[in-house]
């Protein structure tokens, strides 16, 4: 489907003109028709010509054929032709010198086109679309040659496969396809399409065909499109492979140009495709009548253009799909509709004797599917590349069309003219107004009413006799700095003396600021400056006209404000009568780009219309979603994503959004049973080998769980003492368990024993045991209180101490306590052995029901996860200052989500997440200045060590980054990453780094927020709570930011 099917001249190859015409001023930047149309003409059709007939430095500005403006309709054809003679375009003349060699050579490559269509049936432009989808197809086959992880790889366990009970299903990006699943979900959400495409029989003389090259290619799209659309209904994967309909789209065309294409063209050319699918099938059934095409009949519109060409009057009616509007100058919606409506100078349509061209839109018929596509690029002539627009455009959820229909026009115009009025007046209201709120005539301007007040001010100030430089001369010492007498120029600055004067005139002077040495002021010296003589009768006179003029100036400030609202109102509610809200479009979809003009990521927002609210589609991951985040996302002037494609319903066809019903019971149809039989026994058995890789994998563990209890039983033998370590060389072990920290506590344990034997020497082991504990948590409970440095942790001396600032339950920590004095490390001499013996009795006293283990065992399991969550902080920090970002990035990532994680069961759990949080995104942000500099290089190795850098370890985390997008500092340091890389494009470079840079893009600006799996996490070094803490103290106030530790 084109944007418009407005045929200006018989034969295929003009069909597409008005798309091309949208396509040369998008990317271009020209709006002037005239010069696009001749443009296109000279070129014969071909697009890439007249790009460059438009944006070579030399080119002539092409003169206007009148034919080839104006057109009329052809009774009962949907397609129309202009009327008037066409030039010759056999000959394409560039500049008017004589080229002729380069004029065969045009002429030759037109001639080969012109038969290649004739062979196949396949224009220039589907040849060109299809470079896109070859590129894709690429991308997908090459990534399975390549060793790193992929972005879009399975996940090996298929439980994070499986869909969540009604969960709308996913599309997986096969490469370079995120285009493709925004389409079709937004497509797919559409009901009434959903059953058409279900439901498409193909044609009972299915044998006979392919006819040609068009049947061969729809034909298996639309069966390959069925069987997506049947398992995006009933499938029990998460997400599902559209690999095969993307292959059909790339084999349908071959070309071996890589280029990249714009991508709203697939979004033109898959609905052509499915329309010309239907027609076969209509056209066998229509039995001698007009043949009715249900893609025709769902996203086709008419509208009829009036307009007058040199005062020559013309009218025509046209169709068209997606109606395109310009963003760039326009504020909202209704802006770029009410622009894309009325072109050229609309008073002469109105008038017998105009020489001016201009021409209205005026919507006949709108389809119920109604799709704008905005264009948010456009070709910088300067630079000689295309650019994305970031301005903001807002559109509403409910769109009233009421203004743009033809039936509306004679009523539509009066407002209009209105509207114009109104805001010829609200600008001179606003000019008046910037009058009294910038009033003055220097280059510094203030509100006038400030001006008045700061007058009167001045005035009721109390007046003084001295001039404030004399007055500080008077009290300066002989060595001062100030002169014997008053220069020249201080006394042009001062005026005239206050002698030369009645005493009915007060003079003003201006403030003198000179050096002295004497910084005391004198008492009777006013702050601020004040009339030197001023009357009683001259205060009340000049007070009572400034009050007056204050007073006016805020009346009339006040009104030209109000009558700017009124006229704002008024504007804001012209269309808002019951006349004007009678033809209601419901947004339906939002198609987002987030990116440049030439790489990005796509995604799509979709009303649940059932389920009353908005959901995200982006790719794989399909999630809940609101209209705030809608607008943050689609509205532009926020990062760089931006709406590119709207779609809206007609809110009252309920048929598009309808479910289905039984016939005989009258209950909905859901889920599987709105597929037919053929497509419901595909989708079974695909359930079925999904199914059976379950079983599978619930099989493979269970084997791994038998075999491991198998080896547990066997007897081991001793293990062999540890080899001694090398000094300077690290021992990395696995973290310690309870009993390993135990070792460390023994210091602690003797001393409370010692304190308790000092105070009860004559009293039993048990008592003294009783009293070590007491005294032990007393020690504990202190420093759990205190608010220490971020350098001193407590929580890293003692368990205690982060269970009581976790208000673990008390039975928790007497347990602990007991086991840190029944120890066998206390077991050195009798006293301690005596206590630990005791202390081992109590714990063998303690019954099942009186502790839960479980909770103990998970409170204690908690604080080793802290510990380990330190140790991967402390290692990560140390190599961020040693400049090893790389390795810093591995600890510094499995600090955060572990900290994240214990921070999620309570603030004091974990450490300070900004702190965290500052260090993983500078070592992103250095390590992609490095990848970057890297692939400036321009050396084999170095791009490609620089793009292993980007695949292996950014990559990967952009995810973590965005996936709390509370954290504004980590989605700004994203998208400095993608801009640094974006900055490449349309720059010269090799054709190999060109390749190498459009093949990484895309997964560089996916916007998905799925975390994908790393690597095992890091072997830690092994360290005693004493060197641990020593350590942590070390890196932490080595730091140059030391926010608080989050506690």
């Amino acid at each position: 489907m084109t944007v418009e099917q407005n045929v200006l001249q018989p034969g295929g190859a003009a069909k597409h003109q008005q798309t091309f015409l949208n396509q040369l001023r998008e990317i271009t930047g020209i709006n002037d028709i005239q010069v696009l149309q001749q443009a296109l003409k000279d070129s014969n059709g071909n697009l890439e010509l007249a790009v460059a007939f438009l944006t070579a430095k030399n080119a002539k500005v092409p003169q206007l054929e009148e034919a080839t403006y104006y057109q009329t309709a052809l009774p009962g054809n949907d397609r129309y032709i202009s009327v008037g003679s066409q030039a010759d375009t056999n000959v394409i003349d560039l500049t008017g010198d004589d080229k002729d060699d380069l004029q065969r050579a045009i002429a030759l490559s037109l001639e080969e086109s012109n038969r290649a269509f004739r062979e196949t049936g396949i224009t220039d432009e589907e040849q060109a679309i299809s470079r896109v989808l070859e590129a894709s197809i690429a991308e997908n086959k090459a990534s399975l040659k390549r060793t790193h992880p992929e972005v879009w790889s399975d996940s090996p366990n298929p439980y994070d496969r499986k869909r969540q009970d009604n969960c709308p299903v996913g599309l997986k990006n096969v490469g370079n396809t995120c285009w493709f699943s925004a389409v079709i979900q937004s497509l797919f959400n559409l009901l009434e399409f959903r059953r058409l495409v279900l439901n498409f029989n193909p044609p009972a003389n299915a044998q006979d065909l392919p006819r040609n090259q068009k049947e061969h290619r729809n034909l298996p799209f639309m069966r390959e499109l069925r069987y997506l659309f049947a398992l995006l209904v009933g499938s029990k994967r998460k997400y599902v492979d559209p690999s095969r309909a993307v292959e059909i789209l790339k084999d349908a065309f071959k070309s071996n140009d890589s280029q990249q294409q714009d991508v709203s063209e697939f979004t033109h050319k898959l609905l052509d495709w499915l329309e010309d699918a239907f027609q076969i099938k209509a056209e066998e059934e229509r039995d001698g009548e007009k043949s009715k095409n249900p893609m025709v009949e769902l996203f086709y519109g008419r509208f009829l253009a009036v307009g007058v060409l040199e005062g020559k009057k013309f009218e025509n009616t046209e169709m068209f799909g997606q109606y395109p509007l310009q963003v760039n100058g326009f504020k909202d919606l209704h802006e770029c509709l009410e622009a894309a409506m009325i072109e050229g100078e609309i008073e002469s349509l109105h008038s017998e004797n105009s020489a001016k061209s201009g021409q209205e839109h005026w919507f006949t018929e709108l389809p119920p599917v109604l799709t704008f596509e905005l264009s948010r690029f456009e070709f910088n002539q300067a630079l000689g590349r295309p650019e994305k627009i970031h301005n903001k455009l807002e559109f509403p959820p409910i769109l009233y069309l009421d203004r743009y229909m033809h039936k509306n026009r004679e009523i539509t115009r009066i407002k209009r003219d209105e509207i114009k009025r109104l805001k010829e007046y609200l600008t001179v209201l606003q000019q008046r107004l910037e009058r009294y709120l910038s009033y003055g005539s220097g280059p510094k301007r203030f509100p006038l009413v400030d001006v008045l007040q700061y007058a009167l001010e001045f005035a009721s100030s109390k007046p003084v006799c001295t001039s404030p430089v004399d007055d500080l001369g008077a009290t300066a010492p002989a060595s001062s700095t100030l002169p014997a007498q008053t220069s020249p120029s201080t006394i042009e600055q001062q005026g005239p003396s206050s002698s030369d004067v009645p005493s009915t005139s007060p003079v003003q002077r201006s403030v003198i600021h000179k050096p002295f040495t004497q910084s005391r002021i004198p008492p009777d010296l006013p702050m601020h400056p004040a009339p030197r003589h001023i009357t009683e009768e001259e205060l009340s006179v000049l007070e009572g006209c400034l009050h007056r003029w204050r007073t006016e100036v805020e009346n009339d400030t006040r009104d030209l404000q109000e009558s700017i609202s009124r006229i704002h109102r008024t504007i804001e509610l012209m269309y808002s009568d019951k006349t004007m809200v009678q033809v209601p479009y419901r947004l339906h979809a939002v198609l987002v780009h987030e990116g440049q003009a030439n790489a990005g990521h796509y995604w799509a927002y979709i009303y649940d219309h059932h389920q009353n609210r908005w959901m995200k589609y982006n790719d794989i991951s399909v999630t809940k979603s609101t209209w705030e985040e809608l607008e943050r996302d689609s509205f532009g002037g926020y990062r760089n994503a931006s709406a590119y494609c709207l779609m809206y319903i007609n809110d009252k066809e309920q048929y598009l959004i309808q479910e289905e019903f039984n016939k005989e019971t009258g209950q909905i149809l859901v889920g599987m049973d709105t597929l037919p039989s053929d497509l419901r026994d595909y989708v079974k058995e695909d359930n079925k080998r999904f199914e059976k890789e379950l079983e599978e994998w619930d099989a493979e563990l269970a084997q791994k769980a038998q075999q491991e209890k198998l080896l547990s039983q066997i007897p081991r033998a001793p293990a062999p003492s540890p080899a001694p370590v090398q000094a300077g060389e690290p021992e990395y072990l696995e973290q310690p368990s309870r009993t390993d920290i135990s070792k460390h506590l023994k210091e602690d344990s003797v001393q409370a024993i010692n304190k308790a034997l000092a105070e009860q020497e004559d009293r039993g082991p048990e008592a003294i045991m009783d009293t070590a504990i007491k005294l032990e948590y007393t020690r504990l409970l202190k420093l759990a209180q205190e608010d220490p440095p971020p350098e001193c942790d407590y929580r890293l001396r003692h368990a205690i101490v982060y269970f009581i600032q976790n208000q673990a339950p008390k039975k928790i920590i007497e347990r602990t306590l007991l086991e840190q004095f029944g120890d066998h490390n206390l077991s050195f001499d009798e006293r301690c052995r005596n206590i630990m013996k005791v202390a081992q009795a109590k714990l063998e006293m303690i019954k099942p029901d009186e502790i839960n283990m479980e909770e103990y065992e998970r409170w204690h399991q908690d604080y080793r996860n802290f510990r380990e969550t330190t140790m991967f902080l402390m290692v990560g920090l140390e190599f961020f200052q040693k400049k090893s970002y790389m390795e810093a990035l591995l600890y510094l990532i499995y600090a955060y989500q572990n900290n994240k994680e214990l921070l999620s069961k309570g603030p004091y759990r974990g450490h300070d997440e900004e702190l965290i949080s500052h260090y993983r995104r500078e070592c992103l942000l250095k390590l992609n200045e490095h990848a970057a500099a890297l692939f400036e290089s321009g050396d084999d190795q170095e791009v490609n060590n620089g793009l292993i850098i980007m695949n292996e370890l950014i990559v990967p985390c952009l995810p973590l980054l965005l996936v709390d997008e509370m954290e504004e500092k980590d989605i700004v340091a994203v998208e400095d990453m993608r801009n640094r890389w974006c900055s490449y494009l349309g720059q010269e470079m090799e054709p190999n780094l060109q390749e190498k840079l459009t093949d990484f893009l895309p997964k560089l600006l996916d916007c998905s927020t799925e975390i994908k799996g790393f690597n095992d996490p890091p072997k830690l070094p092994s360290y005693s709570t004493h060197e641990l803490c020593e350590r942590y103290a070390r890196i932490m106030l080595s730091l140059s930011r030391t926010p608080a530790d989050g506690r």
